[in-house]
């Protein structure tokens, strides 16, 4: 059951929050690498970003306490609906920096993926196409090269959130700012030990390649 949501989009520390929740005793945390390398479970985000069909949320993030990252961006909405209780952090920083992060480490994935096609009915496609779908030609239209129109549609997201769900019950939170602001949101005590930092655009490019990877080594 889900006691956490994050509805910061991709790039903005979600993966350094989910290291965080994790350490706090509030995982696991469902992260989008979680797709990648499970073929069930991308075959059910699959039939709900592309096939339009009615998601058992339930279902979907059976075993996980938080998630973070990816779909939970986009879902947000639907997903608090589910789970009423869950707490919502939306995880932020500087504009600009978000949009060189996404697209020097995201965004060439999809950009290679868009010029050498995966082979059609594999993973890779699979993923490409629930990426596409949802981020690049969802929410951003199709124009994410276009710096001013991404920059608009992340300064939107983050307000539609805090609109949406009421600014007393979102914590908008930047992940440089440490344990203290998160763990009074979430009631708990603050570790005495250094905030996770992961993910650097060097190291998301280690990932990104090793998704792919991943990906290709999914069957069946």
């Amino acid at each position: 059951m889900l006691k956490i949501v994050n509805a910061g989009l991709g790039r903005t520390g979600t993966t350094s929050l989910k290291a965080a929740l994790d350490r706090l005793g509030l995982g696991p945390s469902f992260h989008m690498f979680d797709i990648v390398g499970d073929a069930e479970r991308l075959r059910q985000w699959e039939r709900v970003v592309c096939d339009g069909e009615s998601p058992d949320w339930q279902a979907l993030f059976a075993g996980y306490r938080s998630a973070v990252d990816g779909p939970c961006a986009v879902y947000y909405r639907q997903i608090s609906e589910a789970f009423e209780d869950a707490k919502v952090i939306l995880t932020v920083r500087d504009a600009e920096s978000w949009y060189r992060s996404t697209h020097d480490t995201l965004y060439q994935f999809a950009l290679r993926s868009a010029a050498h096609p995966p082979e059609p009915g594999s993973p890779q496609a699979a993923l490409f196409r629930v990426t596409t779908i949802m981020v690049w030609d969802g929410l951003f239209g199709g124009r994410f090269s276009d710096k001013d129109h991404a920059i608009e549609v992340y300064h939107r997201h983050n307000e539609e959130v805090v609109r949406t769900l009421g600014a007393d019950n979102v914590l908008v939170y930047d992940v440089r700012d440490g344990w203290e602001p998160l763990c009074d949101f979430l009631g708990v005590d603050a570790p005495r030990e250094e905030f996770p930092r992961t993910n650097d655009t060097a190291s998301m490019r280690q990932r990104v390649a090793a998704a792919a990877g991943a990906a290709a080594a999914v069957t069946g």
